[in-house]
Formats: C-alpha cells, structure tokens, sequence
C-alpha cells in the first residue's frame, strides 16, 4: 500500500477533495431561494451570507489541528483527521439549511440559520489546510505553484457543482442543489481523504510533474468554460449535460495518470541510485538560525501565531486581505442580485456564477505559478503580485459601478482573477515570511480578514445602499444606480489595499533575493 500512497497520489486526491468543496462560491444559486423561503429583506440575507464567509475563513483551529496530527511522522493522525471533522461540519449545515428551506423542520430564527451556514462554511478551512498545507510541504520549492494548483481546483468547484446540478436536475428547485451539497461532496471527500498524506521530499523531476497537474487544470478550466458558454448561448439537452459533466469527472480522474507516471520515474530512479530520495526537511530548516535580517527589517522563519502577530508585515498582510479578500466577498455575495437589477435572465445569472469560478481559478492557478516563476528567474518578489492583482480588482470594480452594457461580464472577469490571485498569493508569502511549520494557523488567522471586509462592504455598504433606493413595497432595486455608489466604494478600498501590498513589497524586497539565493544553492549542493 506505501508503494502506492505517494505525494503524487496524495496531490491528487487533494485536487478532488478541493474540487467538491468550494459551496461556498455556489451561495448566489440557492441564496434567493433561501431569501423568499425564510422572508429575508436583503440586509437579512447579507447578514446571514457574511456567516458563511466568517466560518470559511476562520481556521484557526483546523490550523492548530493540523499541527497536532502532523507533528509525529509516524503517529495515528495526519491530514485525513482534519478533513474528517470538516467533513462532519459540512453535512450538517447543508443537511439543515435544505431541511429548513423546504420545510421538513420549522423555519429556524436568523441566529440558527446562520449557525447552519457557519457549519457549511467553517468546513472550507479544515478541507483547505489538509490539502493546501500538505501541497506546500511535499512541494516545498515550488509552494506557489503547488498552492496555485490546490486553491485554482477550490476556484474551479464553484463551476463543477454546479454542473453537477445541472446533470442531475436540469434548472430546477435550488433546493435540490442544496441536498445535492450535502450528499455528494461528502461521498466523494469521505472517499478520498485517507490519501492526504505528508510527504517531505524534494527532487529535481518535481516541476515537471508540477507542470504536468498545471496542463490538466488549464484543460478542465477550458473544458469548464465551453460548456458554460455554450450552455449560455445555445442551451444544452438534459442527456447533454449528462454527458458533459461525466466528462468532467473523466478529466478529474487525470491526475492518476501524472502520479502513475511519477512513480514509475521514482522507481527508475531508486534503481538506478545506491541512496534516498533527499529528505526536505534539509531544505526547510535552516541550520543556522530561523531569523533572517531584510535590510532594516527582520523576517523570522518557523513563527508560531504569537511571534508572527508580533510584527509589522502580519498585520500588512491582514490589512491588505481586509480590502483585497472582502471587495472579493462582497462581490460574489451579491453578483446575482446585481444581474436581477440588470434584468438577466435565469440561465446567464448560473452562467454568471460559473464563469466567475473560471476566473477565479485563473487567478488562483495564475498568480501561483507566474509568481514562482519571476521569484525564481527574476528574484521579483511575491508581494509584488499582490499590488499589482488588487491594483486590477480596483478597476474591476469601476467597471462594475459604470453600469455600461456587459459591464457586470468585463468587471467580473477582473474581480474573479484578482480575488482568485489572493487565495495562492497570501499563502505562499505567509510560509516563506513566517515559516511552514504553522503555515495553516498562520495562514488562517490572515484570512479571517475577509469575512471582516465582507461584513463591512456587505452589511453596511451594498446592503445600506441597496435598501436606501429599492422599492419599499417588495424591496426591490433594477438599474444600474441599485449597486454603483458600493462598488464605487468597493474599488476605493481594493486601492488602497494594493498601496499596502506595495508597502510589504518594499519591506520583504532584500528577504527574497536572499530567499532565492538560499534555494539556488541547494540545488547545487545537493
């Protein structure tokens, strides 16, 4: 069984794990319904829905969880533990969210439904740790591009879901895509997650094998957004869509292949060699020290929680998540009530939240792998990145608030990419910043910045001005006018976020020229 479970495997099991788990950017397919069967205005529903977000970004506790199961390298824990409790969380706040939307339970107080979409959503961090953290550590050299592969799958979830609801249901009751939710993706997870394995190796066939996952990602993004386009413009038979989401399945099933391919390259190599596959942990620890000077400033590698809350370029981090993040949440919270303002039709509103996984993706895979690109050829630093995609998303939301015709396609476009570019930038600079060690609590604490923005942008800035110009009788808003004072608002704050990134930027510039350095002379050590 050792000789099968590989990381090659466990990568692949985590890009399944990853590709079921992403509800959470499936809220604006079920959110009306949730909104009419409950008698939510739409600051009720903005509330609720920024639960949601606070418990798929607060993973403070699977980071610490994580930890504990992986600290022993031969204990009875390990990552499959911290998937199992997520798992527990999400089948039950999707069971009674569906019981409680049709009825099989009496119709909670606000306060239990947003428990409910807290359990779904706080299962996001306990899959996300398991797979993104285990990426990092048994792809150490090449963290933002193995980071950029599991969050890109996570971005992608949305738009597979959702063809999976169309397979099975057609457009029918969102209801069923809320049972759906909770029974599929828990099959599937249940399935796989005893794969989800550390392994700290490092070796020099990794970024081709790296590159091959990439390929197959682009091809299912690809192969996600014809069908979507196509389904948009001509309509898609039910036996089609049948069809077309067992083909999705079929390209799920292709990483197997890069892992067979792996192992057979593994074996050559065993065979050919009298000694081990290098041990990585060679190359995480430093034998000297775990602080490292960056001009005036001091970067510390291995921080726990405490140590990396303690210095300036954490809560630059935080600060920068808060506007980048939270404009991001706020956007794909309420991206269906802003096509129904403009009078979309049913089928471009799921087309709407299905390319907006696409792009999510994009950024998310994008932003990962250029970015290790330009740090390793060109030494730029990741931060760079981070100005630069939230620099984007600030437009975005301009062209979102001009109301001009296809404004809301062309600025989702751009807020999917540079919020999907946060999710595997923020990270991979957390585990180079601060270390791998407590990457996942680091990484979470960070996080819950974007539920903090979410609540802000949402609540008191869309839901405010929303209800400020709809109409009193059935609250509701068309026009351009419901949603352009917000995102007017919204793209303020997404600039003012990339000016912080570029603070960290110049802060961290001296660090990863050091950081290249480090990694380059390995390679040639070893």
């Amino acid at each position: 069984m050792e000789r099968v479970n590989t990381k090659w495997v466990a990568a692949a099991a985590s890009i399944w794990i990853q590709s079921f788990s992403g509800a959470t950017y499936t809220f604006a397919i079920y959110s009306s319904i949730l909104k009419s069967s409950q008698s939510y205005d739409q600051s009720t529903l903005d509330f609720v829905s920024v639960f949601k977000d606070i418990g798929g970004t607060l993973g403070i506790f699977s980071g610490l969880l994580y930890t504990a199961m992986t600290s022993t390298p031969h204990g009875r824990g390990g990552p499959w533990v911290v998937v199992f409790v997520g798992l527990v969380q999400w089948f039950l706040g999707f069971f009674f969210m569906w019981a409680s939307v049709v009825g099989l339970i009496p119709k909670p107080p606000v306060a239990v439904m947003c428990l409910f979409v807290f359990l779904a959503g706080h299962s996001l961090p306990f899959f996300n740790t398991a797979s993104v953290v285990t990426a990092a550590r048994n792809f150490s050299d090449y963290g933002g591009t193995a980071v950029g592969i599991m969050q890109g799958f996570l971005g992608l979830s949305g738009a597979i879901l959702i063809q999976l609801y169309h397979a099975v249901s057609g457009e029918g009751n969102p209801a069923t895509f809320i049972l759906l939710l909770a029974i599929v993706p828990t099959f599937v997870i249940f399935l796989t997650m005893p794969f989800v394995r550390v392994y700290e190796t490092v070796k020099t066939s990794d970024k081709k094998h790296l590159d091959g996952l990439s390929v197959i990602s682009l091809i299912i993004a690809a192969y996600l957004m014809f069908v979507i386009t196509v389904q948009n413009v001509l309509g898609l038979s039910r036996s089609m869509q049948i069809l077309s989401f067992a083909l999705v399945l079929l390209l799920l099933a292709s990483p197997l292949l890069v892992a067979v391919r792996a192992l057979r390259e593994e074996k050559q190599t065993l065979k050919a060699l009298d000694h081990p596959v290098l041990d990585a942990t060679v190359l995480l620890i430093s034998p000297s020290s775990n602080i490292i000077p960056d001009g005036d400033h001091v970067v510390r590698e291995d921080s726990n929680i405490l140590e990396a809350m303690s210095t300036v370029n954490f809560w630059l981090l935080f600060l920068a998540m808060l506007c980048g993040m939270g404009s991001g949440f706020a956007t794909i919270n309420n991206i269906r009530q802003i096509g129904e303002s403009l009078r979309y039709s049913t089928v471009q509103l799921n087309s709407l939240v299905s390319l907006w996984s696409i792009w999510n993706f994009l950024g998310r895979f994008g932003a990962g792998y250029i970015s290790d690109t330009f740090l390793h050829k060109h030494s730029w630093p990741r931060p760079v990145f981070m100005a630069i995609t939230l620099g984007v998303m600030a437009v975005g939301h301009v062209v979102v608030a001009s109301g001009l015709q296809a404004s809301l396609y062309i600025g989702s476009v751009l807020i999917g990419m540079a919020y999907g570019s946060q999710w595997s930038l923020m990270p991979t600079i957390t585990s180079e910043i601060f270390g791998i060690r407590h990457m996942g609590t680091i990484y979470f604490t960070i996080s819950i910045a974007g539920p903090v923005g979410s609540y802000l942008l949402s609540v008191k800035v869309i839901g405010y001005f929303y209800d400020k110009v709809a109409s009193k009788d059935d609250n509701s808003c068309f026009g351009s006018q419901c949603f352009r004072t917000s995102f007017v608002i919204m793209a303020s704050v997404a600039l003012f976020g990339s000016l912080v990134a570029s603070v960290l930027l110049f802060r961290t510039n001296k660090f990863y020229k050091r950081l290249v350095a480090k990694r380059s002379l390995k390679w040639f050590v070893n």
